[in-house]
């Protein structure tokens, strides 16, 4: 009598890491209307987090700022341990001023990128044309351009 041999156990199958390749084009309906597909609703749902987050913070900072102005007293001049060298109210709105127009800045390209999700045409680069690669998008939502474009080809090297 021969005794079965037990088949070997199947080797499992390697799982495919989520692909860092490039924006899914939307599909674009008669009518000019632009359908997009789950990955670019959540990247749709990220843009309008951030906005929000940015438009609060750039409000918070424009806010503060003003608030020195009116608590402040002409040629009001903090000088203490921590500071050193005696940073000015001044210094301080104007660093909180220039915090909220990079925020706001922010904004505008998170509109553009909106704007680019309704045509159709987010994940392209400015430059090149060429797709962004979703893992940079997931990353920065908001990118306009390709890594090679952005770094001026140094990555190519």
């Amino acid at each position: 009598m021969t005794k079965a041999v037990p088949a070997p156990a199947p080797t499992p199958v390697a799982k495919k890491a989520a692909s860092p390749g490039p924006v899914p084009r939307p599909v674009v309906r008669k009518g000019g209307k632009v359908v997009l597909d789950k990955w670019q609703e959540k990247q749709k749902e990220l843009l309008l987090t951030e906005k929000t987050e940015y438009l609060k913070q750039a409000t918070e900072l424009r806010d503060e700022a003003d608030q020195m102005m009116r608590d402040a007293e002409p040629g009001d001049v903090q000088f203490d341990d921590e500071s050193g060298e005696g940073a000015s109210v001044a210094l301080e709105r104007e660093r909180d001023l220039a915090l909220a127009m990079q925020a706001q800045g922010i904004v505008e390209e998170i509109d553009d990128a909106l704007r680019k999700l309704e045509r159709g045409t987010y994940g392209q680069c400015e430059s090149c044309g060429k797709d962004i690669m979703k893992a940079r998008l997931e990353a920065l939502p908001y990118a306009r351009q390709c890594i090679a474009c952005k770094t001026g080809g140094l990555s190519r090297r």
